[in-house]
């Protein structure tokens, strides 16, 4: 690891950012540095237009791909390697097309469901469904997260390292209950992975979500964010 690298990630754990951001970041600066083959401390505003301007005219990278690395680069230069430039002006955040999710039906989500044949994935997907929970915050669960008698759910470290509570759902609860009856989960999680002392792989899930979808014959592309969206729309509306 390079002292550059090794700085910015102090840095990020300062900040308490999510390993996921770390990981992300750390990669964006990483492929920078790269494509220039120079330390990232030996470039400046004209190499960070050039990052900008190649993937946006001749990648055909979405704004979305294109904010990732701004971001990344944004925190480089302007927490790690303290420059004085006009941080929003040198590397300007692309405009976020607005779009509507796509959001299945009551009756394509049931049918999605009963396509996925594991137990636990099936269970964490109604779990993000029913709760509005990302993906990342369902396969971390604790049993103790499951609060019955005020009927929450208890997330720990959601977006931005905040903990929340979301309504528990009398059906999400008899569904909990009868996962952890069949299934026992041992130790400290919900929902264990294969390694031990671990967490569920959000990959799984998302995985099971692909196969489910083709085996239900759905043309909509479901995805454990697409079940979340679905949520918050209905809460909205009651």
């Amino acid at each position: 690891m390079t002292p550059l690298r090794r700085r910015m990630a102090e840095d990020m754990q300062v900040r308490n950012l999510s390993p996921c951001t770390q990981d992300t970041y750390i990669r964006q600066v990483s492929l920078f540095a790269r494509h220039f083959g120079k330390s990232p401390e030996l470039l400046g505003p004209e190499q960070l237009r050039e990052c900008q301007v190649h993937p946006a005219t001749e990648k055909r990278l979405a704004p979305g791909s294109i904010g990732v690395a701004v971001a990344a680069l944004r925190f480089l230069y302007g927490v790690t390697l303290h420059k004085d430039w006009n941080i929003p002006e040198v590397l300007p955040t692309p405009k976020q097309p607005a779009k509507l999710p796509v959001v299945p039906s009551p009756e394509e989500v049931v049918s999605f469901l009963d396509a996925v044949p594991i137990l636990r994935n099936r269970v964490v997907l109604t779990t993000c469904y029913a709760a509005g929970l990302r993906i990342s915050e369902a396969v971390s669960l604790r049993p103790t997260d499951i609060d019955s008698r005020r009927m929450v759910v208890r997330v720990e470290q959601g977006k931005g390292g905040k903990d929340r509570y979301v309504m528990l759902s009398p059906r999400l609860l008899e569904t909990l209950r009868d996962y952890w009856r069949r299934a026992r989960p041992a130790g400290e999680w919900l929902f264990p992975g294969m390694i031990p002392g671990r967490h569920l792989c959000r990959n799984t899930p998302e995985r099971a979500c692909q196969k489910a979808r083709r085996k239900a014959g759905l043309a909509k592309r479901i995805t454990p964010h697409s079940l979340r969206h679905y949520s918050e729309l209905r809460l909205h509306d009651q």
